[in-house]
């Protein structure tokens, strides 16, 4: 539709219609999806230019390898080699998890400096920007499982999955940290900083990490822990990429419970951070 302007006849010339372009705010699905994609390599580009914001999924992977396995693996399986099938698959939930909390501070850091605001100017779709953003931090949760992966391999792990289990698990998590990751986005766009969203999100993941099966086997654990640790996702996360990594078994009823969990979490948090962001953005 548009709309024309005459000019007046009083000055004796001819009428002449200008045509103006219809504006619409509506942005269909496909411009949605490639915005989302071009913020996603916005995501990416920053991660180029700072390269310090890998530290964490680089260093932290093969520190914690080296330290729980030399620390814990005589005293829990009687030797190191026996303790890796055990400890691999448990540091590689913990630190692909942990890192998504970092979706989270940045997203804070980004609404602080302004950025979105410059967003709201831009003829793109308002979601373009959180979706992007946890797109591209796929990428950092990629590289952490790649990392632990390799320095277990280095110090003497043997997958009995083969390269398919491994594959299989390194893609369940990365599935599973992407919906923890709405988790923490929604923190991101309620709290006042980035430091407060970090300092709430390690007091959440430290303990579910860590009151798992993850480094030590639950029946260890006093009886009133176990309780909490069996039904801890965390512990189902882990149970699911020790048979996927160390036995090829993808009929688990772990591996059922932790996409279902991830599919619960993905729907509950998804739509609130959408409308909580929409709201602010």
């Amino acid at each position: 539709m548009t709309t024309t302007i005459a000019t007046p006849q009083a000055t004796g010339r001819p009428v002449t219609r200008i045509a103006i372009p219809t504006v619409s705010n509506h942005i269909g699905f496909r411009q949605a999806v490639a915005n989302s994609l071009t913020m996603a390599y916005r995501g990416i580009l920053k991660i180029k230019h700072n390269p310090e914001q890998l530290f964490d999924v680089t260093l932290q992977p093969i520190i914690f390898t080296l330290m729980f396995t030399y620390i814990f693996g005589g005293a829990i399986s009687g030797n190191v080699h026996a303790y890796l099938p055990v400890i691999i698959p448990g540091i590689l939930v913990q630190t692909v998890i942990t890192t998504s909390i970092v979706t989270g501070t940045q997203l804070r850091e980004d609404m602080d400096k302004g950025v979105f605001d410059r967003f709201k100017s831009l003829p793109i779709a308002r979601i373009a920007a959180l979706a992007g953003a946890l797109t591209a931090d796929m990428v950092r949760y990629g590289i952490a499982t790649v990392l632990t992966v390799v320095m277990g391999l280095i110090m003497g792990y043997r997958p009995g999955g083969g390269v398919i289990g491994v594959v299989g698990a390194g893609v369940v998590i990365v599935a599973c940290s992407f919906a923890v990751s709405w988790i923490f986005a929604l923190m991101g766009v309620l709290m006042n900083s980035a430091s407060s969203v970090q300092g709430v999100s390690m007091l959440i993941l430290f303990p579910l990490t860590f009151m798992s099966s993850a480094f030590v086997p639950v029946k260890t654990m006093p009886h009133w822990l176990q309780d909490f640790v069996n039904i801890n996702p965390v512990t189902h996360l882990v149970y699911a990429c020790r048979d996927l990594m160390n036995d090829g078994n993808f009929a688990s009823s772990h591996l059922g419970w932790s996409l279902l969990g991830a599919v619960i979490v993905v729907l509950i948090f998804a739509p609130l951070t959408v409308r909580m962001y929409m709201r602010k953005a």
